[in-house]
């Protein structure tokens, strides 16, 4: 039988059903936030045994969003679902520079990805950065690349793209770049999920 609820419910039931469905599993918060909206998202359980955090990431993501910091995603997918109005509410900007025209002429002309020159131009931002990848895996080497010249030093990568060429090596890299981290392992992600990741860490409001 089919159940009718509000719509301010619907959300609120199916974090109810997917805590039951942990069957008793839970994680200090706010990783437990960010595990549950990412199986809001996807439906897919596996992301409770796949998402890894580097020491308190997900504690300085909040603080981080909390003091206004900036975030760069590598696609306009995923610029889209990140909830602007509640990031720019605490001071905050989100960036997507995949398509921008010097972006693109750029990529042309080294023979590069436009996420390759996206998150160059992404590294001369002024303030911390949030990096969220959720498609581009030549983004988190790119990243990777940077932190090893010392060109830039993210404040947290959320690495997420999804896929079968470079994703699990891509993701390796960030897991040893030294750098916060929040990362799926393994082929699963995508852009919809790193947004999401940006918002569970926006929307928690419990004590850090």
């Amino acid at each position: 039988m089919v159940e009718i609820f509000e719509p301010h419910a619907i959300e609120k039931r199916s974090m109810e059903i997917i805590t039951e469905e942990l069957n008793g599993r839970t994680w200090p918060e706010p990783q437990f936030s960010i595990i549950r909206r990412c199986i809001h998202t996807s439906a897919d359980f596996d992301y409770a045994d796949n998402l890894r955090f580097s020491p308190d990431a997900e504690k300085i993501g909040v603080k981080l969003l909390r003091n206004g910091c900036n975030i760069v995603t590598d696609t306009k997918m995923a610029f889209a679902g990140i909830n602007k109005n509640r990031l720019e509410a605490y001071g905050g900007k989100a960036y997507c520079f995949i398509s921008d025209k010097d972006v693109i002429e750029e990529a042309k002309e080294r023979g590069c990805t436009r996420a390759t020159v996206a998150m160059e131009k992404g590294g001369k931002l002024e303030g911390p950065t949030i990096f969220a990848i959720g498609n581009a895996p030549t983004a988190l080497i790119e990243l990777d690349n940077l932190i090893k010249q010392k060109k830039i030093e993210p404040a947290l990568i959320i690495g997420v793209p999804v896929g079968f060429v470079n994703v699990v090596e891509s993701k390796e890299l960030i897991m040893r770049s030294g750098v916060p981290y929040i990362v799926a392992e393994g082929r699963k992600g995508g852009s919809n999920i790193a947004a999401t990741i940006c918002n569970a860490m926006l929307y928690y409001n419990g004590e850090i």
